[in-house]
């Protein structure tokens, strides 16, 4: 348990900094990141927002996280740094990707700031579903399509157990992985073989709502014998379900056919000072 004692404590803004485009930004998050002291944010935070839209005095602690690739910031670290700033008497905006309360560590944050008696806000953000979903012009829910829509994550392969892969390949809600690319291929065959409908289909959304971003779409049977295995862009979101078909009727955006980064990869040590 880390507890400190400051009696000039200052305050943490947990904010949500959308998926990619930094125009999805909200008003509330841009309006504090003009007044911090301090920026403590996630990798997958747009370049544009730390650099144009966040107060130039600021100092920028990059803590990130790369799933299984690359180095990661230890949540320890990232609590440590929080409560250091903040009882330092700072505004501190704890900046996340997509939104704050999605697949995050902010319940850990929560009980860091509780147990020293720091002010805090939540601000919510666009989260990768949704904004994934518009910008490859699928709707995640429509009617004869589907009523609901479900978040999950399949980076690892011993997540989800044989009763819930039952219920998920035979429901008609849309299902949306996040974190999951490299166990594509698993995925796909796990719904298959327990029977998931020969009316579904998949998209998969390389860099959501960037410049670069890419859609790799097919009926879900058809997936890996049209696009084969491959690496995937970080970040990479998955749409499962009848309305993934809707994106060939409805995309607005045409891919970008890159396969550069528009987030930086993670420090060696996974965590550096883009600004003092």
């Amino acid at each position: 348990m880390l507890v400190l004692n400051n009696k000039n404590k200052g305050k943490v803004i947990l904010a949500g900094a959308g998926p990619g485009d930094p125009e999805l930004l909200t008003l509330k998050t841009l309006r504090y990141l003009q007044k911090a002291d301090v920026v403590i944010t996630d990798r997958l935070v747009s370049d544009v927002i730390l650099e144009e839209y966040t107060n130039k005095d600021a100092q920028v602690l990059h803590v990130g996280k790369q799933c299984r690739k690359g180095a990661s910031t230890p949540q320890s670290t990232i609590n440590e740094l929080i409560v250091e700033y903040a009882l330092q008497g700072k505004l501190v905006v704890r900046l996340k990707g997509g939104d704050v309360s999605i697949f995050s560590n902010v319940l850990d944050e929560l009980i860091v700031l509780k147990e020293n008696q720091i002010e805090y806000e939540i601000i919510p953000g666009v989260t990768a579903a949704l904004g994934a979903a518009a910008y490859a012009g699928i709707p995640l829910t429509a009617r004869e399509h589907s009523t609901a829509v479900r978040f999950l994550t399949y980076y690892k392969t011993d997540l989800l157990d044989e009763s819930y892969w039952k219920e998920i390949a035979d429901t008609n809600d849309t299902l949306v992985f996040y974190m999951s690319s490299d166990t594509l291929g698993s995925l796909i065959e796990k719904l298959k073989n327990f029977g998931i409908g020969k009316d579904k289909h998949i998209a998969v959304i390389e860099q959501a709502t960037t410049v670069l971003q890419n859609v790799y779409s097919a009926n879900i049977y058809d997936y890996m014998e049209k696009w084969g295995p491959q690496e995937y862009v970080s970040p990479t979101l998955i749409i499962i379900g009848k309305v993934a078909a809707l994106h060939n009727q409805f995309k607005w955006q045409e891919n970008s056919h890159s396969k550069e980064n528009y987030f930086k990869p993670v420090a060696k040590n996974g965590y550096a000072v883009s600004r003092a």
